[in-house]
């Protein structure tokens, strides 16, 4: 089976309906070597993937320059592999700075989409110098869509009045983990997936591409697999799912579910998966080390950040949804 292909809203650009999401083989958690990472994302594109998802900050265009070389010495069209990448620049320099790396690493002329990375409540405005500068190099052709990517119902309701925005990467997962909300003081909670529906609604009537991230809530909802697959997959609003792969077996689980072929019973086995902090999105708040029943997280010595003693961790998972930045991941 082909993944199918859809629109990405209004771009004209034309995604396979599963994303490829590249952090997982990277140096935030599996640090895969180059050969096999590349080998990795061959796989996927020879499946119908060619929607792949990256950022400055992730360290991983060499994985996705190596694939991309390799597929066209193959006879492929590497102009048909979609590349979407994001900085969490603030500034106008920053952020044009961040481009011309992704093209230099990338060997691309154009990169397909660019966003301004992880969004927040009240960020908008403090940002505008990097969204001045996305408006910029679209203008100029350095890239082809400008979006944003957050975890805030507030901030992705908002992309859908702005007229030069293309396309919207949200968080998404049935169980509202890692969705934050803020009320009209400015004071945030965790959402309902159903806010970030209306949300997303309001972005495709407007004529923005969606596509979402963590369906799996960070590797929290692994075990009710399907489930999770069922609930953003049916969303009328969302062209694209991306989802992180590590390994070949993920491909091939999701190819099965795509086509039908998964046994209704099937989860794949995660006894093996261990709770971590990424260190990049950990602000030291305290709050999963609060919900931690087994005294397995503790503060690193060094950087004052979180870190988790896996001989006490018990992988029940309740710190998971208690992090408000989603640091908190399983893999």
């Amino acid at each position: 089976m082909k993944i199918q292909k859809q629109c990405l809203g209004n771009t004209g650009i034309s995604v396979s309906r599963a994303g490829f999401g590249v952090l997982p083989m990277g140096p935030a958690q599996l640090a895969l070597p180059l050969e096999e990472g590349a080998d990795l994302l061959i796989y996927g594109m020879e499946a119908g993937i060619n929607f792949f998802d990256t950022a400055e900050y992730y360290q991983t265009y060499s994985y996705l320059r190596l694939a991309m070389d390799r597929w066209q010495a193959a006879g492929n069209n590497p102009a048909q592999l979609i590349i979407s990448s994001k900085s969490l620049a603030p500034d106008y320099d920053g952020m044009m700075d961040a481009i011309e790396d992704a093209r230099r690493q990338l060997n691309r002329e154009t990169i397909d989409i660019f966003l301004m990375h992880e969004v927040r409540t009240g960020q908008l405005s403090q940002r505008q110098g990097a969204w001045q500068a996305l408006c910029d190099a679209k203008e100029k052709g350095l890239v082809r869509a400008i979006g944003l990517s957050t975890h805030h119902v507030n901030v992705a309701a908002a992309a859908a009045s702005i007229e030069e925005l293309d396309v919207v990467f949200p968080l998404l997962n049935y169980a509202g983990l890692g969705i934050r909300i803020a009320d009209e003081d400015g004071k945030e909670r965790f959402a309902q997936a159903e806010e970030m529906l209306e949300a997303i609604r309001l972005c495709h009537e407007a004529g923005k591409g969606v596509y979402s991230m963590k369906a799996f809530g960070g590797g929290s909802l692994t075990a009710t697999y399907q489930k999770a697959l069922s609930f953003v997959f049916s969303q009328p609003d969302v062209d694209s799912v991306m989802l992180g792969f590590g390994r070949k077996s993920e491909i091939d689980d999701l190819i099965n579910w795509m086509d039908g072929t998964m046994p209704s019973d099937y989860n794949p086995d995660i006894s093996k998966k261990r709770v971590h902090v990424n260190q990049e999105d950990c602000e030291g708040c305290g709050a999963c080390r609060s919900m931690c029943a087994s005294g397995a997280i503790f503060w690193n010595r060094d950087n004052g950040l979180a870190e988790v003693d896996q001989e006490k961790c018990i992988t029940c998972g309740y710190c998971i949804p208690a992090c408000p930045v989603r640091a908190m991941i399983m893999y």
